[in-house]
């Protein structure tokens, strides 16, 4: 879950204001030190205009506990999957509704404790229908290693996953703090997989994990599942940019994060885009290009377009910068990365639009990015307690938010 800093919740009625125009700002670093966007991030232009975009949400299930995560089979059958914290996966139709079984069960293995522990992400092969797997990232018991693990289904059309076809993939220990464990796991457009670990917890990263490439936390991991990699359980990218690198984990294909709680692909240009939860001035978006391999975002010399702790900066090292933030504690407390929208219903408003919302506040922003940088908007109210988006087969954007338990169905309208 990410990192809630308020003592209070706000309200979902809190006044915000329209996010500037961000066009790859510049922060100034020490000497020698070099900070700048990453070239070629700016993706395709979209569809809408921001000042007139209403993003709207309509309750289609209830009764969820503690929903962390969202995912579709890529096999036709219109179904989502969506996490729940305690360690169960719950299976959605919009014909039929939430199903009263768990399509997956494995409570008995996940260490719950703690608000950001627990089943934290879920992602199905791209080729589901005849390669049914699915993967999982939770802290596990004892301690709260963060894991990453497949399990199979028969069939595709299986209602129900044996918890005992699980094969653990990679493990990660995390025993000091139970919070910044990311978690969110999701397939390139390259075929890989992805994973995201926050930076073990505690606040301002003590441990200086971000950094430190003989650990995977604060880092974004790309593994290949692929069928000729089966009988290892996973394979290194041999283009990984620190495959070589001494002492540095193989898997590492980004770094410098905090708690990079929601990333999603655009699979139309193929660009990444990164929502990393701030310590407590800034919340940050980053957009970058998929095959931005050795990508470093800043923390914890950085928090969004300033410094965090100077002395953790480092000489001669190309920081990339946020194509988006908002501050802390005045907009909201914790960034919840969505996606970009690429379904058919809304594209002639929406299409191209980012779209994330806070977890306090509820506040919906959009952004796209263009020739000229990147324009942003506040474009409505997501439910409150928002902790992820998802997509349906056919690209269409659904969210779910935490004590409530909630599922809701989002839309799109215009104002002018």
């Amino acid at each position: 879950m990410p990192h809630h800093r308020l003592t209070t919740r706000l309200s979902a009625a809190v006044s915000v204001v329209l996010v500037p125009l961000l066009v790859g700002a510049t922060t100034a670093g020490p000497a020698g030190t070099a900070h700048a966007p990453a070239d070629g991030a700016t993706g395709s232009a979209g569809t809408a205009d921001l000042d007139q975009l209403s993003l709207d949400t309509t309750l289609v299930a209830s009764g969820l506990a503690r929903p962390t995560a969202i995912a579709a089979p890529d096999d036709g059958s219109g179904r989502l999957f969506i996490t729940e914290k305690p360690g169960t996966v719950r299976s959605y139709h919009p014909d039929t509704g939430l199903s009263s079984s768990p399509l997956l069960d494995i409570v008995d293995r996940v260490n719950g404790a703690g608000n950001e522990r627990g089943l934290l992400g879920i992602a199905t092969a791209p080729d589901f229908t005849t390669n049914p797997h699915v993967y999982v990232s939770y802290t596990s018991q004892p301690d709260g290693d963060v894991t990453l693990s497949r399990f199979t289904l028969d069939t595709a059309r299986d209602r129900a996953i044996d918890p005992g076809s699980e094969e653990v993939l990679l493990t990660q220990e995390h025993p000091t703090y139970t919070n910044h464990n990311g978690g969110e796991v999701a397939f390139g457009p390259d075929g890989h997989l992805y994973w995201s670990l926050g930076d073990g917890g505690g606040s301002g990263d003590p441990d200086g994990n971000a950094t430190d490439l003989s650990t995977l936390l604060g880092k974004i991991v790309r593994i290949d599942v692929g069928r000729d990699c089966a009988a290892e359980g996973y394979c290194v990218p041999q283009d990984n940019p620190f495959v070589d690198t001494p002492d540095a984990r193989p898997e590492i294909w980004s770094y410098g994060l905090r708690n990079a709680w929601r990333f999603s692909f655009d699979h139309v240009d193929e660009s990444l885009w990164i929502a990393d939860v701030g310590q407590g001035a800034y919340e940050e978006v980053n957009h970058v290009p998929a095959d931005l391999a050795g990508a470093h975002f800043g923390w914890s010399c950085l928090e969004g377009p300033a410094y965090f702790d100077e002395s953790r900066c480092e000489q001669d090292v190309d920081y990339v910068d946020p194509v988006f933030w908002y501050r802390t504690s005045l907009d909201g407390c914790a960034v919840i990365g969505g996606h970009v929208y690429r379904g058919e219903l809304y594209d002639d408003i929406a299409g191209g639009t980012y779209v994330l919302a806070d977890y306090c506040s509820g506040t919906a922003w959009g952004v796209v990015p263009g020739a000229d940088g990147y324009e942003s908007a506040v474009i409505g109210e997501a439910p409150i307690q928002v902790t992820s988006f998802g997509t349906d087969g056919n690209g269409e954007l659904y969210l779910v938010n935490d004590l409530p338990g909630q599922l809701y169905s989002v839309s799109f309208s215009t104002t002018g």
